[in-house]
């Protein structure tokens, strides 16, 4: 036992000496940090003037009856403030205003404040508010009856639901700011901002989100495009239940419990997506549950609980993430099989990677693996790849987390040499993840623009 312990000890020495020094991750430097970019949802004041609703030459005093009187494809210009609740039963036609400053509608307290019933509805730049607080009524904003529907560049505030969009296909939602009700301080009692139910085809796009339960809800929900949208101060940014063949792409998630929780899906694209400060009771950057043959790639995921959370889910891609600076990069647990991992960076996190599985899995492909701060490389040939394995999740990662006081020795000489076993050579196999090829030089050269810049 005693001259197995002497080779591993010789095995600390070459190591060290053929990697040197590591890079150092906490140099000084001048690029510019990230910052969110959001609106000020309590900058706009709201007409005082009695409303009028014009139909051509035709001039009203209530929204509903101008409405009343529209034919299909007329448009409905609205200016002042409206206090009432609307339903629109002509299709084709449109309800525009100058900017929500100049047109608002209030609808009280009670119920949904305007309904789409008809097809092909325009509604354009018009303040919404006040909506009932009835969850289970789905009290909304805006609720959308009629398939081929298109908002754009609404505000909607103190409403329970945003927007629901209820069983119709290819509604657009677009450049529209949704504020929720802050006064109801238990997230689970609100409603969503943007909830989609079997809402087929559906484009969610530049639409910020704050003080709701969960930012763009998806229930049955397919062939969704999702993009550009920022979300805050939530549950869940993003929700994806019984959702297949989704796209979601260049959406910021911050400060709220999960950034993105997709679950009970498949054949999803994750991609471009950032993720910030999601600490709160669940604390997941992407949350990754019973999801099937889908890819998250080139993401950006920083200072949130977990990194990834990947949870029973089958043969998914995770390639090319920045993980930085999360509480753990990345956990993968409860029958996870099948994912390959390959091309992430991951700097600076407290924990770099965990793996609950009783079996030893490889994390890279047959060319190339990830990035790991804290692992010993040594890439003699220059191909960009170390010839010296590392196993990031391996028996020490599993017994900090069963056993969180072992976390003082994490740093000790003794834990180093277990690592040092597990990743160099395979003196000892143990139960993990393993990355054969990890790779000597971070593939996100813009990692510092986020590093220790994530208080906002």
């Amino acid at each position: 036992m005693r001259e197995g312990w002497f080779a591993v000890a010789a095995v600390v020495v070459l190591v060290v000496s053929l990697a040197g020094v590591a890079v150092a991750m906490t140099e000084e430097n001048d690029d510019e940090h990230w910052t969110p970019d959001v609106p000020d949802v309590d900058a706009t004041e709201a007409p005082t003037e009695p409303g009028v609703a014009t139909v051509d030459d035709r001039e009203f005093d209530s929204v509903q009856h101008a409405i009343d009187a529209t034919d299909p494809g007329d448009t409905v210009v609205l200016e002042g403030r409206f206090d009432e609740r609307v339903i629109v039963d002509t299709p084709d036609v449109a309800l525009v205003a100058a900017g929500p400053e100049t047109a608002l509608i209030d609808g009280g307290g009670e119920g949904t404040v305007l309904t789409l019933a008809a097809e092909n509805v325009t509604v354009e730049d018009v303040w919404i508010r006040e909506s009932g607080s009835d969850r289970g009524n789905e009290d909304a904003g805006v609720l959308v009856g009629g398939a081929g529907s298109t908002l754009s560049g609404l505000q909607l505030t103190d409403v329970t639901f945003g927007v629901w969009v209820d069983g119709v296909e290819d509604v657009t939602v677009e450049e529209t700011t949704i504020a929720g009700r802050e006064a109801v301080q238990t997230l689970a009692q609100r409603g969503n901002g943007i909830h989609l139910w079997e809402a087929d085809g559906a484009v969610v796009r530049d639409n910020h989100i704050t003080t709701a339960r969960d930012g763009i809800y998806y229930s049955w929900s397919s062939n969704v495009v999702a993009e550009n949208n920022t979300m805050w101060d939530l549950r869940y940014g993003v929700h994806y239940m019984y959702s297949n063949d989704n796209r979601l792409e260049g959406n910021v998630a911050f400060d709220n419990d999960v950034g993105f929780a997709l679950m009970v899906s498949a054949n999803l694209t994750i991609a471009n997506n950032t993720a910030i400060g999601n600490d709160g009771t669940s604390g997941h950057g992407i949350l990754v549950k019973d999801i099937d043959r889908s890819e998250v790639r080139d993401n950006t995921l920083v200072a949130n609980g977990n990194g990834l959370y990947v949870y029973n889910a089958q043969d998914n891609r995770l390639a090319d993430n920045l993980i930085l600076e999360n509480d753990v990069g990345i956990h993968i647990t409860a029958g996870t099989q099948g994912e390959t991992v390959v091309g992430n960076s991951f700097i600076e996190n407290g924990q770099a990677a965990l793996a609950t599985t009783n079996a030893q899995v490889a994390w890279n492909d047959s060319e190339r693996g990830n990035y790991w701060s804290d692992a010993r490389t040594v890439d003699r040939d220059g191909d960009g790849t170390s010839e010296i394995r590392h196993q990031p999740a391996g028996s020490l990662e599993a017994l900090i987390h069963a056993e969180p006081r072992a976390g003082v020795f994490a740093e000790s000489p003794a834990f180093d040499t277990v690592r040092l076993a597990e990743s160099s050579f395979p003196v000892v196999e143990s139960p993990g993840a393993v990355d054969h090829r990890p790779l000597a030089n971070p593939p996100h050269e813009d990692w510092r623009s986020y590093y220790e810049n994530h208080d906002h």
